[in-house]
C-alpha cells in the first residue's frame, strides 16, 4: 500500500507534536504549586482551596501552597497570579467578584480578566439566600414583592456594599420586579445580618454559610435561594424564579485559573485532577456544607460561563447605574 508524500508528512507533524506535548507535560510539576488566594484566611475561599489543595497535592505529587494574598478588594493577589510566569506552577482561585465585578465597576484595573488568565475550570457555584426578619407578615417572595409595590421605598435592604453580589443580586430582582427598595450598604455581610435579625433592617439576600446557622435557630426567615435550582442544602426552599420571577438567577462562583499562556496540556492535566477531585462524593458533601455546589467544567465550558455571566452582571451595574470610580 503505497502512502502519499504530503499523508506521510502529516503523520510525521502529529507525531512530533504529540511528543513534544508528553515532554512539556512530563515534568509537571517539577516544585511546589503555588495557589493564590484574594481573601484572608478563613473567609469562603480560603476553606475551599485549603479542602482541594491536598487532595491536588496527592495526585500532582508536589505540595500545592495556598497563598492568601488579600487587599484592594482582591487585585493584589489576582495581579500578582497575572505577572507569574507561564509555566503552571502559580494559579488563582479567582472568584466573581474580583474577576468579573470588580473590572466592571472599576476603569482603573491592573489587569484584564479575559487576556491576562486561562480558565481551567469552575469549581463551585454558591447561590444565595433571600432572608427577612421573621416578626414581618413576610413568608413568600410574592409576599415581599407586593409588599414593596405597596409601600415604594419603604423596605429596606442590607447588602455588604456597593456593587457588591448581595447588591447586585438585589438590583436585579428589583429591576425584574418593577419595584423600589431602600439601599443600606455594610461594610461586609455581618453587621447586616445582624441588623436585619435586630429588625432595623428588613430583609437582605447573602451567600448561604453565615446565615444557614441564623436561619435554623429562627433568628431570620428563609424564603428563596438565588440560583437557577434549588440548592441541595435547602431542598425544600424555592428558587426566586418557581417564587414568581421567572428567569431570575445569581450566583457567585469560584474556580482554578492560570497566567494566559500558560501549555494548554497544562491546563488540561490541571482541569482532569481537579475534576477527578471534585467528583468524590466526600468532597461533594463537604463544599455542600460550606453552602457551595461542585460544578466542574472543561475549560471552554468555563470560558463560556464566564462570558454569560458577564453579560448578566454588566446589565444590572448598568440598568442600577452603579459606579465606583
Amino acid at each position: 500500500m503505497k502512502i502519499s508524500f504530503s499523508i506521510l508528512v502529516a503523520l510525521l507533524l502529529s507525531v512530533v507534536g504529540i511528543c513534544q506535548a508528553e515532554k512539556q507535560t512530563s515534568g509537571y510539576p517539577s516544585k511546589a504549586i503555588r495557589w493564590i488566594v484574594t481573601y484572608p484566611p478563613g473567609g469562603g475561599t480560603d476553606i475551599v482551596a485549603r479542602m482541594i489543595a491536598p487532595l491536588l497535592s496527592q495526585r500532582l505529587g508536589q505540595p500545592v501552597v495556598v497563598d492568601n494574598r488579600g487587599g484592594a478588594s482582591g487585585m493584589i493577589g489576582t495581579e500578582l497570579c497575572a505577572r507569574a510566569p507561564n509555566d503552571g506552577h502559580t494559579l488563582l482561585l479567582g472568584t466573581s467578584s474580583g474577576l468579573l465585578i470588580l473590572p466592571l465597576l472599576s476603569r482603573k484595573m491592573p489587569f484584564d480578566t479575559f487576556k491576562d488568565f486561562v480558565a481551567i475550570s469552575l469549581i463551585v457555584v454558591i447561590p444565595q439566600m433571600l432572608v427577612v426578619n421573621p416578626s414581618l407578615a413576610l413568608h413568600s417572595v410574592k409576599d415581599l414583592i407586593a409588599t414593596a409595590k405597596a409601600q415604594p421605598g419603604q423596605l429596606r435592604y442590607a447588602t455588604a456594599g456597593l456593587g457588591s453580589p448581595n447588591h447586585l443580586a438585589t438590583e436585579l430582582l428589583s429591576y425584574m420586579t418593577h419595584v423600589q427598595m431602600t439601599h443600606v450598604p455594610y461594610k461586609g455581610a455581618a453587621a447586616g445580618i445582624i441588623d436585619v435579625i435586630s429588625g432595623q433592617i428588613q430583609w437582605m439576600f447573602n451567600p448561604m454559610p453565615a446565615l444557614m446557622p441564623q436561619v435554623r435557630a429562627g433568628k431570620l426567615r428563609a424564603l428563596a435561594v438565588s440560583g437557577a435550582q434549588r440548592s441541595l442544602a435547602v431542598p425544600d426552599l424555592p428558587t426566586v424564579a418557581e417564587s414568581g420571577v421567572p428567569g431570575y438567577e445569581y450566583v457567585l462562583w469560584y474556580g482554578m485559573f492560570g497566567p494566559a499562556k500558560i501549555d494548554r496540556s497544562i491546563v488540561s492535566r490541571l482541569n482532569q485532577e481537579l475534576s477527578q477531585i471534585l467528583s468524590q462524593a466526600e468532597m461533594g458533601q463537604a463544599l455542600m456544607a460550606q453552602g457551595a455546589e461542585v460544578k466542574p467544567t472543561t475549560p471552554d465550558q468555563f470560558l463560556s460561563f464566564m462570558r454569560a455571566d458577564a453579560k448578566r452582571i454588566a446589565t444590572v451595574i448598568r440598568l442600577a447605574n452603579i459606579q465606583l470610580d
